[in-house]
């Protein structure tokens, strides 16, 4: 086996009973490092992860390699993908993020005269024009960038996954109304003066007090029409 194979496998192959341990991030169409190159330098500096591998990928993309110690669910990777997507990628069209979890081969010719391989970081921005290279990459070479490379540990993987996770959210349910039950009963706060012996006199002063229903009110002034 080529000591390029070695560290792939090391890195990428599958784990225990098919778990996934490559998780491949692709965005370009066009190609951007200096947006790809934010999330190399953000996954580390705030999620404490070891650098990524990073690929040329043809097809104007770049490629961000994570390797997993122990592997992931399914679920989990889709949940690591989209929170690397609302935290650094969010004004990305859909259409130009590819989420992988199953390592292509790289490098490997993509297109006639076309091959993907994998660079350094620091020379990515060379390719912004043109993803690829003409000819098959140097295995050697290859295997030098891979070397350097770190898988993320289980404990590093939770960290990440409690910093991606997205916020709680809130129980937003509106407070039910009573029921006509649990209402009291509305109290007359008003107490129109007694002991009139003028029925008029009444009848005005309960048009007149502003603390009686206007419904009442209302009645008064209408008894008091035959009485003017």
């Amino acid at each position: 086996m080529s000591r390029l194979a070695t560290e792939f496998q090391r890195l990428y192959d599958a784990g225990p009973e098919g778990s996934l341990r490559a998780l491949v991030l692709d965005v370009g169409r066009p190609s951007d490092w200096e947006l790809l190159g934010a999330v190399w330098r953000g996954v580390q500096l705030d999620l404490s992860l070891p650098a990524p591998g990073t690929a040329i990928a043809g097809e104007n993309s770049y490629q961000l390699w994570f390797s997993l110690q122990q592997g992931c669910s399914p679920d989990e990777a889709r949940a690591f993908f989209d929170g690397l997507k609302l935290r650094y990628l969010s004004g990305v069209a859909a259409p130009r993020i590819r989420c992988l979890t199953e390592a292509p081969a790289v490098p490997a010719e993509v297109k006639e005269g076309q091959w993907s391989a994998f660079v350094a970081p620091d020379l990515a921005p060379v390719f912004v024009e043109a993803t690829w290279l003409d000819i098959p990459p140097g295995v050697e070479g290859q295997a030098d960038l891979l070397k350097s490379l770190k898988s993320i540990t289980p404990q590093a993987w939770q960290t990440a996954m409690e910093q991606l996770a997205p916020p709680a959210v809130q129980d937003l349910a509106p407070t039910p109304a009573p029921s006509s039950s649990d209402v009291a009963p509305a109290v007359a706060t008003y107490s129109p003066a007694t002991g009139f012996s003028d029925p008029r006199a009444f009848l005005l002063q309960v048009m007149n007090d502003a603390t009686v229903p206007m419904a009442l009110r209302i009645e008064a002034a209408k008894a008091l029409l035959p009485l003017a």
